[in-house]
């Protein structure tokens, strides 16, 4: 009979790799705490809709890279490709947003995007993402930015870069958007991509992250948006570049940087790393005002930010299991049944350890202890089982063993 696979670009997180995630995501807890975040849990499945409204129709993910498909009502669902749209959703949906009042949530988990699977990117990937509605201060953005390098420092990460920008608002950035026409115009259209030749009219600030190489060779003259911000957008993004500063992160001005995704307006960032390959950005994030009202909600500001587990994944070291407190080796098996009663109770005082199943003579149980890295190795045999006793090896010191009577040992524990 054939196997079935998995298919092409899902992976399988074994222990040794889940470890890394199930880390990154007590890390998170733990830090986004620190700054008032609650976790949120929203639905992988969403209208499609959402998306098309959110992202963007003409964004790469909208386009080209969505899992979509109809119902048995034929109505057309998509697996969430980003976070921030069923969030955002969600927040609407929930009516809890008053007038003067902040609200802050973190989640993560998988997301989804039809893509070529290379390093550091599957086609379900995991996300952990946070997010911060009814601000508009600046100070809100310069939170994020120090909340994200507070969450990678404390998983053990140091040569990242921060580059940040400002994207202008819906005041400024119309005239910017003319400047940008105007000069691909200047240019041979048939030298830019086919997308770009598309886009330039359609949506011309994302002509500035295409990653073909005569592209990206074209619009190294072009305008840039720090020259084009109104005296609102240069303030606020002043005021965001003065908490960074005294804080002392260290960043990057990037002015061509622009987000994958239509929605965000003024500050954006993004973190870098130059060790797994072509896939730099581990985080990015910014700001999109717009985005609750355009979704059907209040006019409520919004900022966030995400963080690509895989791609951080590659930068962790690998992560020791914690070693188990005992290994109990059935040495005889009459006392299979007794053994399992024993370790249960032993799990009750708040012990770790497995219990040996399969056959085989002493010496394979001690290698099979050895191999467990347990603390104490635990023998019952006939004789153990006859007399209510266990014999106790010290796998940590001295390796010597001693045999107890069974209820004096678990009253001494």
């Amino acid at each position: 009979m054939a196997k079935v696979q998995k298919i092409k670009g899902f992976a399988d997180l074994f222990p040794d790799e889940a470890a890394k995630y199930t880390f990154m995501e007590s890390c998170a807890r733990e830090v986004f705490s620190r700054y008032g975040f609650g976790e949120l849990r929203t639905p992988i499945l969403e209208k499609t809709e959402l998306f098309q409204k959110s992202i963007g129709e003409d964004t790469d993910v909208v386009g080209k890279e969505m899992f979509t498909f109809p119902d048995r009502k034929d109505r057309s669902l998509t697996m969430r490709p980003e976070a921030t749209a069923g969030v955002v959703r969600a927040f609407i949906e929930s009516k809890i947003h008053q007038p003067g009042n902040v609200s802050k949530f973190f989640t993560f988990g998988p997301m989804f995007r039809y893509e070529r699977p290379q390093k550091g990117r599957q086609r379900q990937f995991h996300q952990i993402d946070a997010e911060i509605f009814g601000a508009d201060e600046p100070q809100a953005d310069a939170e994020l930015i120090l909340m994200l390098t507070s969450f990678l420092n404390r998983i053990g990460l140091k040569n990242l870069t921060v580059e940040i920008n400002s994207l202008g608002c819906h005041e400024c950035r119309p005239a910017y958007k003319q400047a940008l026409v105007d000069y691909y115009h200047s240019k041979d259209k048939a030298n830019f991509c086919e997308d770009c030749r598309r886009r330039m009219e359609t949506n011309p600030l994302r002509v500035l992250d295409c990653k073909v190489p005569t592209c990206k060779e074209l619009v190294q003259d072009a305008p840039v948006i720090t020259d084009h911000l109104c005296p609102d957008c240069e303030a606020h993004f002043a005021d965001v570049r003065a908490v960074l500063d005294g804080a002392k992160v260290a960043y990057t001005l990037n002015p061509r940087m622009v987000r994958g995704l239509d929605y965000y307006v003024r500050t954006c960032f993004e973190v870098t790393s130059n060790d797994i390959g072509s896939q730099t950005a581990v985080a990015g994030g910014g700001r999109y005002d717009g985005l609750v009202r355009n979704l059907g909600g209040p006019d409520c500001p919004g900022t966030g930010f995400a963080c690509g587990m895989e791609r951080l994944a590659l930068l962790l070291d690998d992560i020791a299991p914690e070693a188990p407190d005992f290994y109990l080796a059935v040495v005889d098996q009459e006392a299979s049944n007794e053994a399992m009663l024993f370790a249960q109770a032993l799990r009750k005082k708040g012990l770790s350890g497995e219990v040996s199943f399969a056959g085989g003579s002493m010496k394979s149980r001690m290698r099979a202890a050895n191999k467990s890295g347990a603390k104490t190795c635990l023998i019952m045999g006939g004789s153990e089982l006859a007399d209510e006793t266990i014999t106790v090896k010290d796998m940590a010191g001295n390796r010597e063993q001693e045999t107890l009577d069974r209820k004096l040992y678990l009253a001494s524990l």
